[in-house]
């Protein structure tokens, strides 16, 4: 690793825990910086309402936020390398929306099937991606198609979503909130859960390093290495939409992510995967964190979805692509 990539990582880890320390001060009651020493030193002259507050308010949101970037950010970064298109991200495939039809279907019709709500988010990720590749498949994959066929199974399972969420208006509320993706209703409970299937995910994406080094060669090139290119990709795309399932299920739908960062981490670490794809994890930790405290303290006391907030971000950025891109 060269200095530049090694001073990049700590710039971003130094950024991702002023962050969190800011973070965990920030919010409709303020929390100085006394009582969160105060409460490291187990010191008896803190509130119990300010513990509430850290320990089951924003140290769950925090790490919500941290687990979601990181986990969006791989995601994004494996799709792409399946797909070999800079513009591939599972919120504008699509990917992401056949995830939450089936987690709206366990939350609002079946909520005796919650325990299994990443399970349910990951099949119907899947289903998407599936129907995806059919649609954009021609005489290979080209970038033009896939995003017209991202936007047909985008609307495609839009739609139902629509139908279910006017068929349970009395959630329509909830329903709304979680589909912009927020992190205001994290409870220690979801945080435990994402910590946990974002970790094994996270892994499994990490041995997944060296066939995503492998599928930047040209297709003929790694069949006559005797790899088996369709199963690569499947094994592949299954790891990237199981990231993301993980994320849709407990915070709802949160687009871009998975485009910018993979971007700005080969921007400043490279392409190769094995230093590209953890430092797209730290950056996108940040990300989501950054824009998640940033609207905490603009737009307090109103709760603003970070989906929107990213959104805000992640659009421009996606039409510089399109102008960018020879598509």
């Amino acid at each position: 690793m060269r200095n530049k990539q090694v001073i990049a990582y700590l710039v971003v880890i130094t950024l991702l825990i002023i962050t969190s320390l800011v973070a965990i001060t920030v919010g409709g009651s303020t929390i100085g910086a006394t009582e969160i020493i105060d409460l490291l030193t187990n010191s008896e002259d803190v509130s119990n309402t300010s513990k509430i507050i850290i320990f089951e308010i924003r140290i769950p949101r925090i790490i919500g936020a941290i687990t979601v970037g990181a986990t969006l950010a791989v995601s994004g970064t494996l799709i792409k390398a399946v797909m070999k298109n800079p513009l591939a991200d599972t919120g504008l495939l699509g990917i992401q929306s056949g995830a939450s039809l089936c987690a709206m279907i366990v939350i609002l019709i079946a909520p005796q099937f919650m325990p299994m709500l990443p399970l349910f988010a990951f099949g119907g990720g899947i289903s998407a991606y599936l129907m995806l590749s059919v649609l954009a498949y021609k005489d290979g994959i080209q970038p033009l198609r896939l995003v017209l066929a991202g936007v047909a199974v985008n609307s495609l399972f839009g739609a139902f979503i629509g139908i279910i969420t006017i068929y349970n208006s009395e959630e329509l509320q909830n329903a709304l909130t979680w589909l912009n993706g927020s992190l205001a209703s994290i409870t220690v409970t979801d945080a435990k859960i994402l910590v946990i299937y974002g970790t094994i995910a996270l892994i499994i994406a990490m041995f997944t390093i060296p066939k995503c080094n492998l599928l930047a060669l040209d297709d003929m090139t790694i069949i006559n290495l005797g790899e088996n290119l369709t199963r690569t990709r499947m094994i592949l795309a299954s790891v990237s939409v199981l990231l993301s399932a993980i994320s849709v299920s407990i915070v709802g739908v949160i687009g871009f992510v998975g485009l910018i960062i993979p971007h700005i981490a080969r921007m400043i670490i490279g392409t190769n995967h094995k230093y590209m794809m953890p430092f797209s994890m730290i950056l996108g930790s940040l990300f989501v964190l950054l824009a998640d405290t940033m609207q905490v303290i603009v737009f307090s006391p109103v709760e603003m979805p970070v989906g929107i907030i990213i959104s805000l971000i992640g659009a421009p950025f996606f039409l510089y692509l399109l102008r960018k891109e020879k598509i």
